[in-house]
């Protein structure tokens, strides 16, 4: 039987409640299969670590995190501890170690969540993201002169290397090939002069060799426009640091809201473990109430069984998020219910039981 290490990383505010329910869906996966299980390990890093011991993570966090098969991150964030301590410290640097150079975010609207966007067919938002992760506008590179002096000056450097752009632009037209998708790339070309250029230049040198895929180019205010007002242009895309953050965000407000928001850091090649975590934060203002949604966390966990194979048993899972979204019945606050992270997680489990049961 093949066991499967996971790193769990509950984090922050409503990290843990909802981390807690995707490893239940995890869990019921591997007992319907009954050829692999997971083997979770618990690491209590976080803002509360950081109270305690001045750092986010262990001093030798990421030596620990090496031999693990993936990592399963809740949330990052708690007030008094500043932003750029809580993602620098602990999730931007398990990215750049690891090289998770590949950001993976679906914006998928499935049946039964709410859409704000009027006229719009449920089927024409069914996007993927593919989004560079590592370097960019996050390469944490710059310099701080004169602090607090009159002529202070900040100097924030984006990094884009010939290595980085191309393998996540390639990378994205493998995908795009593998689903018989379009691809759109989204820079700023016409402002960023170095960066974005250069960008748009490696999308056309990577596109001759993927003539059978088909193409678009879009500035990024563009596409944030047509995301709302003609979503369907967009299958594949993919984007640098900064500009995916963002746009990935729209997507989750036209997608069912934050609350479904999923994303993996991957490294492709394997050679260090990949990344798994909801992307809504640690919601301070309800943690410990027991009515975080753990649909995203859940979803994140479908990431997880696709990087490991089991597409099958992914699908299962989005399959079972809405089925429960279109029953209506056991929702969370956030999506105008009233049922707890607990029940939401439970009910979760016996449709992926119920799934199983008509498809044998």
């Amino acid at each position: 039987m093949k066991t499967y290490k996971i790193a769990v990383i509950a984090g922050d505010g409503i990290g843990p409640e909802v981390i807690d329910e995707g490893i239940k869906v995890l869990k019921k996966v591997a007992e319907l299969d009954g050829g692999f299980i997971f083997d979770f390990t618990y690491f209590p890093w976080g803002c509360e670590y950081y109270t305690h011991e001045g750092r986010m993570m262990a001093e030798d966090g990421i030596e620990q995190l090496k031999g693990f098969d993936a990592i399963y991150l809740g949330a990052v964030g708690f007030p008094g501890v500043p932003d750029h301590i809580s993602l620098w410290d602990l999730l931007l640097i398990i990215r750049k170690c690891f090289d998770q150079y590949v950001n993976i975010r679906p914006v998928t609207l499935l049946d039964g969540a709410h859409c704000p966007l009027q006229n719009v067919d449920r089927n024409d938002i069914d996007m993927l993201f593919i989004r560079e992760n590592t370097e960019g506008e996050y390469s944490g590179a710059g310099d701080w002169l004169f602090k607090g002096q009159e002529h202070e000056v900040v100097l924030q450097n984006g990094v884009f290397s010939r290595k980085g752009t191309e393998r996540i632009i390639r990378y994205a037209f493998e995908t795009a090939k593998k689903q018989g998708r379009s691809l759109t790339s989204i820079s700023k070309a016409n402002a960023l002069n170095y960066s974005m250029v250069f960008w748009d230049q490696v999308f056309d040198e990577v596109s001759a060799d993927y003539p059978e895929v088909k193409t678009a180019s879009y500035l990024v205010d563009a596409a944030a426009m047509l995301m709302i007002t003609d979503p369907k242009r967009f299958e594949v895309v993919v984007t640098s640091n900064l500009f995916g953050d963002i746009l990935t965000d729209v997507g989750a407000s036209i997608a069912g809201g934050i609350g479904l928001a999923a994303g993996a850091n991957i490294n492709p090649e394997g050679t260090f473990p990949s990344m798994f975590e909801p992307v809504h934060g640690s919601a301070p203002d309800i943690a410990g109430k027991g009515i975080g949604n753990p649909l995203a966390a859940i979803w994140s966990a479908s990431q997880m069984l696709d990087h490991f194979g089991y597409e099958k048993y992914g699908k299962m899972v989005v399959d079972s998020i809405e089925r429960l979204l279109v029953e209506d019945e056991v929702l969370t606050p956030d999506m105008q219910g009233s049922a707890s992270t607990l029940e939401v997680g439970d009910r979760i489990v016996d449709i992926i039981g119920n799934l199983k049961s008509v498809k044998a």
